[in-house]
């Protein structure tokens, strides 16, 4: 594949806010060792990009200064070492940056196939949401087939896909939405859902018996709650603090009650650890996608250009299931 030396991208130009993404030209980046090269054809748009662009989510060593974590495309070059993938596969893959551009490169075994029958818009929304979600929800959570799943934000991108895995791995599944719209969408995938302006989630959890398992990345006055929705030896998970990190808790209910409170975050982890995650969503999630059982929640699609438009979209929260940008 004849290759160019330059391409265009969206860049951050000062910390602040959707404004500050700027359209801007890069030298073409070269596949370093155990790493490819991909044309991408759409990149997702998600909540860390905003981060990063505000300057509250710094880029790891070694990574593109760009955002975008996640995208779909046609493999340009190999590095040295890398096997299994030939030049022209159709590729998505979760990215360590650089992803709001028309090539970016990221180790190879963190790519995963584009599902059969998928368009690359779908397959580019896919890596972000089922990395984060399979690997804190089942990987670190534990869920099990039976058990009651509370997600809150079941809607977002994040949450759309928590509800389809857990559904699909029998879960009965509640989500949290501030709309009759966005309430809709996650009964339409399979969830109880709860309009958290004038439903409490709380007593509606604790008369169903309690929650297993709580996906919360919102924090702050809801980790009280939480703990006060979970059943005995129930488990959270924190992915994010939309309203904050910190909070004060009884942590005499933590103990009698045999809670577990856990948490991570997927891009500071190591390439293998990724890669273990890539593994396990080719055995256990791609299934699920070509079968059917999981699908991708369109919201939007902008071009590469109008990333500040695709990030004022995101930070409406208007948006139900995910926004992607265009670039070939």
């Amino acid at each position: 594949m004849s290759l160019p030396h330059q391409m265009r991208v969206v860049e951050i130009s000062a910390p602040g806010g959707p404004e500050v993404l700027r359209p801007a030209v890069r030298q073409v980046p070269v596949p370093a060792q155990g790493e490819i090269l991909i044309k991408v054809h759409y990149a997702g748009v998600n909540r860390p990009d905003a981060l990063q662009r505000a300057g509250a989510y710094k880029a790891p060593p070694g990574a593109s200064d760009l955002p975008g974590l996640e995208c779909a495309g046609r493999i340009a070059a190999l590095g040295p070492g890398v096997s299994g993938w030939a030049v022209g596969d159709a590729v998505c893959a979760l990215l360590p940056g650089g992803g709001y551009a028309e090539y970016v490169t990221c180790p190879a075994a963190n790519a995963l196939p584009v599902p059969a029958g998928l368009d690359m818009r779908s397959a580019a929304c896919l890596p972000e949401t089922c990395f984060t979600v399979w690997s804190n929800v089942v990987q670190r959570g534990g869920l099990k087939a039976g058990e009651r799943f509370l997600v809150h934000g079941g809607s977002s991108g994040i949450g759309t896909t928590a509800i389809q895995i857990a559904h699909a791995l029998g879960a009965r599944v509640f989500a949290t939405a501030g709309s009759a719209e966005k309430c809709a969408a996650c009964v339409g995938l399979g969830a109880t859902a709860i309009n958290y302006r004038d439903q409490d989630f709380v007593e509606i959890l604790r008369a169903e018996g309690g929650a297993n398992l709580v996906l919360d990345m919102v924090g702050g006055s809801y980790i009280s709650r939480n703990i006060k929705a979970m059943a005995d030896d129930g488990r959270m998970v924190f992915i994010a603090f939309l309203e904050s990190p910190k909070a004060e808790i009884n942590f005499a209910q933590v103990m009698l009650r045999r809670l577990t409170i856990t948490g991570s975050t997927l891009r500071p982890q190591s390439d293998a650890a990724k890669a273990q995650i890539a593994r396990e969503l080719h055995e256990k999630v791609w299934p699920m996608v070509t079968s059917g059982k999981l699908r991708v929640i369109h919201d939007s699609e902008y071009p590469l250009e109008e990333a500040a438009a695709a990030h004022a979209r995101m930070e409406s929260s208007a948006h139900i299931g995910k926004i992607a940008l265009r670039v070939s």
